[in-house]
């Protein structure tokens, strides 16, 4: 398949962008909505060098947005509802660093990865389906570039404000942009949460979702219990839906079911494990013999938990998003989107 953005078919169906109203009932009220996978994992299947760069695949907004565009339409061929920007490892303060660009110029870097995916979103026939564009903005560790998303060890010498001001301007950047909702992910500690549950109040028309990283079966990984990390999210009124990213497929099931009585009425779970595989930094994803992969069968359990988005992370692909999407839905794309394929 050649999913080049390039050769769009003639635009079918334009979609609207959801009101806050809409994307409430969309995701509180509706069949359970595909995200996709990993935008990174599918820019390396395609050729790019993400490996050991401190913007990893926030750097192709700035040499290479066209590949971002084709990802972007990869996962939507695939049966995903909603893509995530390319945004996760993306900062003001990164951009400037690592880039040498005005702190001007990388707000408009950030802002672009909005209008990359909203281009492809409005460019694709979807059919009868609705799509939607999440901002994504990943935990202050993520910029430190050293895993500390995975231990959330900076959190300590941190205050809640400070974290609030570093987020504040990714949120800025995002909203502005139009963005139909903001994704917190992989955050991995309850102070971050807090600071983010109170930087929201700064966006009122702004919703979200919160996704953590998880040690194990019933910790976040700043050592905090995952049911008090979805009570302090649940305080938001913002935040849609709660849950997990980034984390063995195996650990889910236990973890929502130990933070049940935290979630809020309001409040669905989002849920979106990598492959179950390792991380080595210097061998890279290795296969994991503790616990078995991500399987799609796995999303029906999720579903009867509540969740209400659900997807993949690292080492998940667009073939994975559309047996996903199979499992849940009962096909991968609609009939008025098979004209979209490629060959």
């Amino acid at each position: 398949m050649n999913a080049s953005v390039d050769h769009y078919p003639e635009r079918q169906h334009t979609p609207t962008m959801c009101s806050s109203g809409c994307l409430k009932r969309l995701i509180l009220n509706n069949a359970p909505l595909i995200l996709d996978g990993g935008l990174a994992t599918e820019l390396e299947a395609q050729g790019a060098e993400l490996q050991g760069d401190p913007l990893w695949s926030a750097r192709l907004l700035h040499t290479n947005p066209q590949a971002i565009k084709e990802a972007h339409y990869r996962f939507l061929l695939s049966g995903a509802d909603v893509i995530s920007t390319a945004t996760y490892q993306a900062s003001i303060q990164g951009f400037v660093q690592h880039l040498d660009v005005s702190a001007e110029r990388a707000r408009e870097l950030l802002m672009s990865g909005v209008r990359l995916a909203k281009e492809t979103v409005e460019t694709f026939a979807s059919g009868e389906r609705s799509l939607l564009v999440a901002g994504s903005v990943g935990p202050y560790g993520a910029f430190l570039h050293d895993g500390s998303e995975y231990t959330g060890a900076y959190a300590q010498e941190m205050s809640v404000e400070e974290l609030k001001l570093w987020h504040k301007a990714q949120v800025d950047c995002l909203a502005a942009a139009g963005a139909d909702l903001i994704a917190f992910e992989t955050i991995p500690s309850i102070k971050e949460a807090q600071a983010v549950v109170e930087l929201l109040r700064e966006f009122p028309d702004c919703n979200a979702w919160l996704s953590f990283s998880c040690k194990d079966e019933r910790r976040i990984s700043d050592g905090s219990l995952f049911a008090d990390a979805v009570r302090t999210a649940c305080r938001s009124p913002q935040l849609l839906a709660v849950g997990v990213n980034c984390c063995r497929p195996a650990v889910v099931q236990p973890l929502l079911d130990s933070a049940r009585a935290a979630l809020g009425p309001d409040t669905r779970w989002v849920v979106y494990p990598n492959s179950g595989e390792d991380w080595d930094s210097e061998r890279g994803w290795q296969e994991s013999g503790q616990t078995a992969g991500w399987t799609p069968e796995l999303s029906r359990t999720w579903v009867k938990q509540g969740a209400a988005l659900l997807g993949g992370c690292c080492r998940i692909g667009p073939a994975h998003i559309a047996a996903l999407r199979q499992q849940l839905k009962g096909s991968s794309t609609s009939s008025s989107e098979s004209s979209n394929s490629h060959t």
